[in-house]
């Protein structure tokens, strides 16, 4: 995939070899990993082989969040688990350090990826999963369009603790009220 898509604070470009290192850095990040549930840990190699897998996969579409001028890796966003019979896929993001958080690049790139999905992948429906502890993703997620579909319980024990996964999803018809 060789694809750009621009937008006003950030773009999505495809992954490079380089991006591995910054990707470990948040992967390895104790606010972030908690965000989006990362128990496992991961090597430098192993993270070399998901930047590599990323241009030959076929079931899901993964972008770079980088900065416009530099291209610098901001983070990444990711449509995965593509299925073309059916038209859906999930959606994930996250950044790459908290000093990007609250600053709208998680917004703008999920309101890109999901344009890109629907436009592009002709997909029919998006859904995501975010934990109960994250109300700042949740309320991102409904301003794009995506609407709460459930609960699922105690699906997280971290630290010590369990936590729920709301279901979320939107569907084109959702994605064209919001455009």
């Amino acid at each position: 995939m060789k694809t750009l898509i621009p937008g006003d604070k950030i773009v999505l470009r495809p992954y490079r070899m380089e991006d591995a290192a910054v990707i470990l850095q948040g992967a390895s990040h104790p606010t972030l990993r908690r965000l989006t549930g990362t128990q496992a840990t991961f090597t430098l190699e192993q993270t070399e082989k998901y930047v590599a897998r990323q241009a030959d996969a076929d079931d899901r579409a993964g972008f770079i969040i980088a900065e416009p001028e530099t291209l610098a890796a901001l983070g990444e966003v990711v449509i995965l688990d593509i299925d073309p019979d059916n038209r859906c896929a999930h959606i994930r993001i996250t950044l790459f350090d908290e000093i990007h958080l609250g600053k709208g690049y998680g917004t703008e790139a999920m309101r890109l990826a999901v344009d890109y999905g629907f436009r592009v992948l002709k997909l029919h429906r998006i859904g995501l999963d975010v934990f109960d502890f994250n109300p700042r993703a949740i309320r991102v997620y409904e301003k794009i369009g995506f609407k709460q579909e459930g609960i699922q319980r105690d699906t997280l024990f971290y630290d010590g603790e369990y936590y729920s996964s709301i279901l979320m999803s939107i569907l084109e018809d959702d994605w064209r009220e919001k455009r």
